[in-house]
């Protein structure tokens, strides 16, 4: 992983001592906007998009995985650019469909779809889902029916050892996620013989957060080698095929930034060896990542309120923390925490003075954004910025959790902040309880 200073390098610009993003000083941003504060650069989405769009074969679809950062904003501009999305709940659907996304642009993956859920997506006129289990298959076909509707259906294939890889895995393994690959062909009997499902493809996805281009080359193989099987067993070439997201970006020391021209000559290679298969003939071929396109983008951006030292351990105290950041707190999924890059923002030409902690408001030894990093010496009023939050971080994160006020979210391009999110207020606390006397 870069440093913190590479990184900003990299990504953003800085004035003098000072952080800017999407051309605004991050002091400018705080007195605005206030703190903690996520903010979102456009310019690096745009990059971002720009370069996967680069590495991948001519035609491949983009579909940006909500679940990653659903802020309206932000899907309105991937959809701007051409882009589909990927939901997991029927919640992410109506954000999708708010958004303007053409319902038949829109694809739902996950292993637990509720009847309730099945039913609004095919109201709405859903162009995909992807079905995890014969049982999902029973029902969505039962609803279907009840509801008049033909359901547009791809299943999703949880593969063997040869697609496995990633710091989280999701297949190759006993899994909720998705058909076992020995089963394939079974659900495939099953979808082609209810009248109210019309099967479109497979969806392939087996881990999140990979970082190796031959990792990733290697699934894309297995991909086509089962689309291969299916189309076989369907009797007919298949509309789509999915190879899921999993794209990562480097957040620790022993991590590297993925090789995306190398990944783009191992795709195009590939993708020549299968160019004349008469199964994939008219096949549209969709990647749906989520954290590589905005984790990046995004600051979480929160100002020191105390300094202070601890039996010889010094701890700058700052006014975000883990119920807004669970990430980078080390709550969400690290056995072993790890710090994300994080500098003092409004001290970047400043000497490192030591070790110190950056923990947060809350009442609880969790709540630590960084143990022992070397940081400039910083006082109250200081501005601190946790690097690469653009994906997990807000709705990813206990809000609630000793009920302080969430966070604002901002995105800002070429010297321009738009508030995108507003911030919470302690009114915000009380609307859903009945009897609090709050209005609505």
């Amino acid at each position: 992983m870069a440093s913190h200073a590479e990184l900003i390098e990299r990504l953003f610009e800085r004035r003098g001592g000072e952080l800017v993003v999407g051309g605004v000083g991050v002091a400018e941003l705080a007195e605005r906007f206030g703190t903690p504060l996520f903010v979102y650069d456009r310019g690096v989405l745009e990059r971002k998009l720009a370069t996967l769009r680069g590495a991948l074969p001519d035609g491949f679809e983009v579909y940006y995985s909500i679940k990653a950062n659903p802020a309206a904003a932000l899907l309105r501009w991937f959809v701007s650019q051409g882009c589909g999305l990927e939901v997991a709940s029927a919640g992410e659907f109506v954000q999708a469909a708010g958004a303007g996304c053409d319902p038949a642009r829109i694809l739902f993956a996950g292993p637990g779809k509720t009847d309730a859920e099945l039913e609004q997506v095919l109201a709405g006129r859903i162009g995909e889902i992807h079905v995890e289990s014969l049982d999902e298959i029973r029902r969505l076909g039962a609803i279907a029916a009840r509801l008049g509707r033909t359901a547009g259906v791809a299943i999703r294939v949880n593969p063997g050892a040869a697609a496995q890889g990633g710091a989280m895995r999701m297949g190759g393994k006993p899994a909720p996620f998705g058909v076992d690959e020995e089963r394939l062909e079974q659900a495939l009997d099953a979808v082609q013989a209810d009248g109210r499902l019309e099967f479109h493809g497979i969806h392939l996805f087996t881990g999140t957060q990979i970082l190796d281009h031959a990792v990733l080359a290697r699934q894309y193989r297995a991909g086509l080698e089962i689309a291969l099987r299916a189309s076989r067993h369907a009797g007919g070439p298949l509309r789509t095929v999915d190879f899921g997201g999993g794209l990562g970006i480097p957040y620790f020391p022993h991590e590297h930034e993925l090789d995306t021209d190398a990944l783009g000559r191992e795709l195009a290679a590939l993708f020549g060896e299968y160019a004349d298969r008469a199964e994939l003939r008219g096949t549209r071929f969709i990647v749906e990542p989520g954290r590589y396109l905005v984790g990046d983008s995004g600051v979480y951006l929160c100002r020191v309120t105390t300094v202070k030292e601890s039996r010889g351990k010094r701890y700058y105290i700052v006014d975000g923390g883990m119920h807004q950041h669970l990430a980078a707190s080390g709550n969400l999924g690290q056995v072993i925490k790890r710090n994300y890059p994080l500098a003092v923002a409004t001290r970047l030409d400043a000497a490192g003075a030591g070790k110190v902690d950056v923990v947060g408001p809350l009442c609880t030894p969790l709540d630590v954004l960084a143990r022992d990093v070397e940081l400039p010496a910083a006082e109250s009023g200081d501005l601190v910025a946790v690097l690469q939050s653009g994906a997990y971080g807000r709705t990813s994160s206990p809000l609630g959790f000793l009920s302080h006020a969430a966070p604002a979210e901002v995105l800002a391009r070429d010297g321009r902040p738009e508030l995108i999110r507003r911030r919470g207020t302690p009114e915000d606390l009380l609307r859903d309880q009945p009897g609090s006397g709050a209005t609505e």
